[in-house]
Parts: structure tokens; C-alpha cells; sequence
């Protein structure tokens, strides 16, 4: 199988930034990207890139230069990013090319998003019951994790506590100061379990990474490659319980995190006990908590501990959201599955500042979960 690397990557600071379009920001994290990998765009053989609010990725190419390249333009909810970095290394893999770039970008208006239930092939009353606020789903299904699991809600604090204390050191994240636990726990309620600073915000920002072939590096004299171990993407299967896809059967199927990080762990060759820092989909706290235990980094259960101890810390055993994750960066929905593949590299090259996990990590991790029940992973190495 080809080997793949990223060689370059850029972004724009995540958080609001009136009067800066999203594709501004893409095209500014694309730039950023390309310096990163010492190409121009000139050189760039083909592109995916994707948003939910922020436009069309490939008409960037105005600012960019219209170079004629295939640019393809990728939507798939919160997995966006991660669809579009499978679509590339793909795209690598099948000889077609040996250089590209993946983007992802978008620019949410405050608020929580707004779903029309006929575009996820649901009945009007499904709305009308406010059941396409994602918070009362995440509120419900975390409701029966804990009890499942006897998880208490201190786990929950500490998940958030952490993110907010990642966050304050990380240049390009929004939310920069840090949160005790009683602040967060004492914050309002807005869906049981989850108080108003256990949740993320949407928001805006950019990410844009350039991937090549193993043979490209030969051109790249600078570069600083890392590798992409594997990439798998997976959806829904019957009987799971997932945003926008509500079904609850006396006994639940493997969410299609389960499948997707299974996949890209055996496609690397990679344990999950061999990973050294570790991005996962964190809308909310408990979010964090469920998919560390569905990709294979712990047990069910197991989380209290983790949280309890320092376990997940940057100076951990298992350092996980180390750039403080969506509840410290916000949601920009195109952008934020290739945020993590972003902190993965900067962690992996050494290259995280103040947030740089300890011990010279080898091995990296990222996972991305959205509506109607998508995932996509990577594994990463030096």
C-alpha cells in the first residue's frame, strides 16, 4: 500500500472573527499549509475541502489562483474534515496523484445550529418536539451512559476542567481561560446532565493540511513527514443510537466510532495501548468520555479513574484533546476533524509549545464523530 504523509499544515485561529468570510480563512489556512510544506499552490495536483455554512471550498481558488486543479467539495456534518482526508489519501493511493491539499473551514452564526428534519429523513414532530437541539439528544443518551457505567457528574467537570486548561495554552484555540470544577459545575443547567460549560459553541475557523506520496518527499528536502498510518471512515449501522438517527432496540449495535477506529487500528498495524496522544470528538463532555471507551482506550467505566488521576492530562499516560478539544476551540464544523489531525502533527513533530506532551511521542490518534451517525479516524506516526 502507498505510504502517505503530511507534510504541511496551517490554521486560522478558531473562535469569531467579524468581518473575516470562511473561505477566507480557508484560503488563509491553505497558505499557511503550503509554506508549511515549502510548495506553492501552483504545485497542488488536486484539493478536497469542506464546510457546513461557509460556502463552496472550491472557489476559494480565486484567492488561491485558478490553477485548474480538481477541487472537490465535501459535506458531511461534523465529519466533514475527516471525509475529506480519507477522499485524499484515496485519491494518493490510487496512483492518480502525489500531491494535495484538504481543507476544512466554516463560519457558524451564534446559537445553536438549526436542522430542518425533513433533511435528515425525519418526520416534522421530531422538530417540533425539539429533539433536533443536539444538546437534548447528547442530555439523553449521556443520561443512560452514566447510569450504565456509574460515571458521576464530577467526571464530566474534570473532562471540561482539562479542556479548559489545554486551551489556555493554545495560540489558535477561542476559549483560553481556564475553568475550575465548581465553575463548571456550578454553571447552569442546559441539558442533565450537562451544564452551559460541559458543551462546545459553534463557531469559525480553518484548517488545511497538504499530503503527498512517499516518492513526493524526494522534491521536499526540508520536509518533515508524518505518516498516515491509515484512515477509515464508517456509518451508522441498524440498532445504534446516534444524533439526527434516534433508534433504541433492547440492545444497542457498535456505534460506527467502534468500527471506524477498529478499522484504522488494524489497518496500521497500530494497538490502541501503543498510542501516545489522542484527539477525540468532545461536543461535549461526555462525548469525550464515550468515544475514549468505543475506539479501544479504555474501558467502559474505566473513565472515572482516567479523569480522577491526571491520567489525560498533557503529562499523562494518555494525553487526550491536548489543544483543549471542541469545548476550548469551539465548533466549526468543516474544520474541526482536521483541527485534531493538525494538533496530532504539531504534537508528533514536537512542535506544541506549552502543550507539548512529554517523552518524544511516536504514535498518534484522531477520531471524529457527527450526524447521522458517521466516523472517521486516523493513526499517525513519526
Amino acid at each position: 500500500m502507498t505510504d502517505v504523509a503530511i507534510v504541511g499544515a496551517g490554521i486560522h485561529p478558531f473562535g469569531r472573527h467579524d468581518g473575516v468570510s470562511a473561505l477566507a480563512m480557508g484560503a488563509y489556512a491553505v497558505r499557511a499549509a503550503l509554506a508549511d510544506a515549502g510548495i506553492a499552490w501552483a504545485d497542488v495536483q488536486f484539493a478536497y475541502g469542506g464546510s457546513e455554512d461557509g460556502g463552496n471550498a472550491d472557489t476559494m481558488v480565486s484567492e488561491l489562483g485558478p490553477t485548474g486543479l480538481p477541487f472537490v467539495n465535501v459535506r458531511n456534518g461534523c465529519a466533514t474534515g475527516g471525509s475529506s482526508l480519507v477522499s485524499a489519501v484515496t485519491a494518493l493511493r490510487s496512483d492518480a496523484f502525489e500531491v494535495g491539499v484538504v481543507v476544512g473551514f466554516d463560519k457558524h452564526p451564534r446559537g445553536a445550529f438549526q436542522n430542518d428534519p425533513a433533511d435528515w429523513s425525519l418526520p416534522a414532530w421530531y422538530g417540533e418536539d425539539g429533539l433536533m437541539v443536539t444538546t437534548q439528544f447528547f442530555g439523553a443518551k449521556l443520561q443512560r451512559y452514566m447510569h450504565d457505567h456509574d460515571i458521576p457528574p464530577l467526571t464530566l467537570a474534570q473532562v471540561a476542567e482539562k479542556a479548559f486548561s489545554n486551551g489556555s495554552r493554545t495560540p489558535h484555540a477561542w476559549r483560553r481561560t481556564p475553568l475550575s470544577v465548581d465553575e463548571i459545575l456550578g454553571s447552569r443547567m442546559l441539558a442533565h446532565p450537562l451544564t452551559q460549560y460541559m458543551l462546545c459553541s459553534p463557531g469559525e475557523g480553518a484548517v488545511a493540511l497538504v499530503v503527498c506520496r512517499r516518492e513526493y518527499l524526494e522534491r521536499l528536502p526540508d520536509a518533515r513527514p508524518v505518516w498516515l498510518r491509515s484512515v477509515a471512515f464508517r456509518t451508522r449501522r441498524a440498532g445504534t443510537f446516534e444524533v439526527f438517527s434516534p433508534s433504541l432496540p433492547l440492545e444497542l449495535a457498535p456505534s460506527p466510532s467502534v468500527d471506524a477506529s477498529r478499522a484504522a487500528f488494524e489497518a496500521a498495524g497500530v494497538a490502541p495501548e501503543e498510542v501516545d496522544v489522542v484527539q477525540v470528538q468532545d461536543t461535549e463532555s461526555g462525548a469525550e468520555l464515550i468515544h475514549l471507551a468505543e475506539c479501544g482506550l479504555c474501558e467502559h467505566g474505566e473513565q472515572v479513574d482516567l479523569y480522577a488521576t491526571g491520567a489525560t492530562r498533557v503529562d499523562g499516560r494518555l494525553p487526550v484533546n491536548t489543544d483543549g478539544g471542541c469545548l476550548a476551540n469551539g465548533e466549526p464544523v468543516g474544520a474541526s476533524g482536521l483541527r485534531q489531525v493538525y494538533e496530532v502533527v504539531a504534537q508528533l513533530r514536537g512542535d506544541a509549545g506549552d502543550r507539548q506532551v512529554p517523552n518524544d511521542p511516536q504514535v498518534g490518534f484522531t477520531h471524529v464523530y457527527g450526524a447521522p451517525g458517521v466516523s472517521a479516524c486516523a493513526v499517525l506516526s513519526r
